[in-house]
């Protein structure tokens, strides 16, 4: 399901293809890295690949991407990406808890896809019910929601168990609790099960997190504007398209390069990201998809300043940047 990881180039588009050598040449490069191995969840910014809104907007990507053991955090702070994917609000944060001139540019996740996943009638129905439980979580979920379930539930760190990617452990234990994301290992289970397992969205029981963050160097922001711009608004059309159009040509290039990502995974998480309005919901309804707010992330920083995840003394605000969207780009593609 999620196990190649390689390096998709935008000239692999019949579209690209089609266009003169120079033509080709003349457009700037931009490397976008993305979080995990191809996946639906990153679907608007294939579609932009696949339907040419990169090459329109003046731009040819590359996507690099990302994987178990890769450090994308570390990509962009040093350069190696010119925009990365993540998916949280805390990678920017903590790189300005750091002092890496990295910020947030463009939110394509409103509600973050994060759950936790039980199997069913073994008690494990709330997320009271699981405190002082087992569960199974990766190594960026420890650095990331784990750190909202400890404050705002009194989960500890006694509780964790290795993650590494595979639901066999948790399927062999029907008292096991493993993390997930609503659209992949939830759908996932339930394929295999033939069950509904028990599934606690996160962001339904206050973690304000952004998912599918993109994030770039302010050398970046600074000195190349337009080039963020046109990358930002690109990938804004992209999901529009996506979700509300035939997603048939992003689809393509996620199995390119990923072929363990099954044509009816992708169907399932397309439809789930629709149903629980993970891109298209809150502010993006009348700002745009990619939608940030202030006033989100002052909240999001300042509850995790009382958890005492962050200093107080932090400007936060060195986390993001809103010069690129809230604009209502694309909204006159959303389905009527």
């Amino acid at each position: 399901m999620r196990r190649r990881d390689a390096l998709l180039l935008a000239g692999s588009s019949l579209a690209t293809l089609a266009m003169p050598a120079v033509a080709r040449a003349a457009l700037p490069r931009v490397v976008f890295g993305t979080d995990w191995l191809a996946e639906a969840e990153q679907g608007g910014f294939y579609q932009a690949q696949a339907r040419g809104f990169y090459r329109r907007h003046g731009i040819e990507v590359a996507i690099r991407m990302g994987g178990p053991s890769m450090n994308v955090l570390q990509n962009v702070a040093a350069g190696l990406v010119d925009f990365q994917l993540y998916p949280s609000s805390f990678g920017a944060l903590d790189l300005g808890a750091r002092g890496v001139p990295v910020a947030a540019i463009a939110a394509y996740f409103q509600k973050d896809p994060q759950c936790l996943i039980a199997h069913p009638g073994e008690g494990r129905d709330t997320l009271a019910q699981m405190k002082g439980k087992p569960i199974m979580v990766s190594a960026a979920g420890r650095a990331g929601f784990w750190r909202f379930l400890k404050a705002r539930f009194g989960f500890t760190d006694t509780q964790l168990r290795p993650y590494n990617f595979s639901l066999a452990p948790f399927l062999a234990d029907p008292k096991a609790v493993v993390q997930g994301f609503v659209t992949s290992e939830a759908y996932e289970v339930e394929r295999i099960t033939h069950q509904k397992p028990v599934v606690i969205l996160l962001a339904d029981l206050g973690y304000a997190s952004y998912g599918n963050l993109v994030l770039a160097r302010r050398e970046t922001i600074a000195h190349k504007r337009a080039l963020a711009q046109a990358f930002v608004e690109a990938s804004t059309e992209g999901w529009y398209d996506y979700l509300y159009g035939d997603p048939g040509p992003g689809n393509r290039l996620i199995r390119e390069a990923n072929p363990d990502m099954q044509p009816a995974a992708m169907a399932g998480a397309h439809r789930l990201m629709q149903q629980y309005g993970l891109v298209d919901s809150g502010d993006s309804i009348k700002l745009g998809i990619g939608a940030m707010t202030d006033a989100r992330w002052r909240d999001f920083f300042r509850a995790n300043v009382t958890a005492g995840v962050y200093a107080k003394t932090l400007d936060y605000r060195r986390a993001y940047t809103l010069d690129f969207v809230d604009r209502g780009y694309g909204l006159d593609m959303r389905a009527k």
